[in-house]
């Protein structure tokens, strides 16, 4: 059974997330790396782990975390479903058990707004850890006065935080966000849709999604 760890440390895959990213700085993204990767892996095993669901099952969420976005090296437009074929196919290589490897596909084939749907736990597990990593370091611009929105919005979350309840009833993303570099109303403008796709995610595992900017409940 391949773990979260052999795929970590999987020469060819680690290529093409690195690669990937490459491209994403060629057209001026935000972050899409190792770190981007490993912070949404480990927040979907997080969510599915918390709401007891069996270790393999949040592990393969973990997978399809590390391998959500590396369709981005074939290109941006539609990355969710050319990573998914991706995926499948190194997957195969791997030997995964078919299962497993349709669980994994699907996630990472519905992870993105506009097409994704949360259509199983891993998946929405997936679209939560990935919408809610919103942080000043996943910025590469270094020029503040050549800021865009999505610079702009990104710089100015100082702090971001997903948990859920004791009483696993709620998922609440608490936001710290700096107004000197973004305001609250410029984080809806381009993030409006990842949210509400988020609520979706967290009613697929039966809880309700709250989202806190500086305090302040806005979902």
């Amino acid at each position: 059974m391949t773990t979260y760890e052999q795929i970590k440390n999987d020469r060819a895959i680690r290529t093409y997330i690195s690669q990937a990213d490459e491209s994403l700085v060629a057209l001026g993204y935000t972050e899409h790396s190792f770190a981007h990767v490993t912070r949404v892996s480990e927040m979907a095993g997080y969510i599915l782990r918390t709401l007891d669901f069996p270790d393999r099952t949040a592990e393969l969420a973990m997978i399809a975390g590390y391998l959500h976005d590396i369709g981005n090296l074939v290109n941006r437009v539609d990355h969710s479903q050319s990573g998914a074929v991706m995926a499948f196919r190194l997957l195969d290589n791997m030997n995964f058990d078919p299962e497993e490897i349709a669980v994994i596909t699907t996630a990472i084939g519905n992870h993105d707004e506009g097409t994704g749907v949360p259509v199983n736990a891993v998946s929405a597990a997936l679209i939560l850890a990935d919408k809610s990593d919103v942080r000043r370091s996943r910025v590469r611009n270094t020029d503040t006065t050549n800021f865009d929105i999505h610079d702009r919005v990104n710089y100015s979350v100082t702090k971001s935080e997903l948990k859920i309840n004791e009483a696993h009833t709620l998922i609440k993303l608490k936001l710290s966000v700096d107004t000197r570099f973004g305001s609250v109303m410029d984080y809806f403008e381009i993030f409006l849709n990842r949210m509400i796709m988020c609520r979706k995610a967290a009613e697929k595992l039966g809880l309700q999604f709250k989202l806190m900017i500086n305090e302040q409940q806005l979902i």
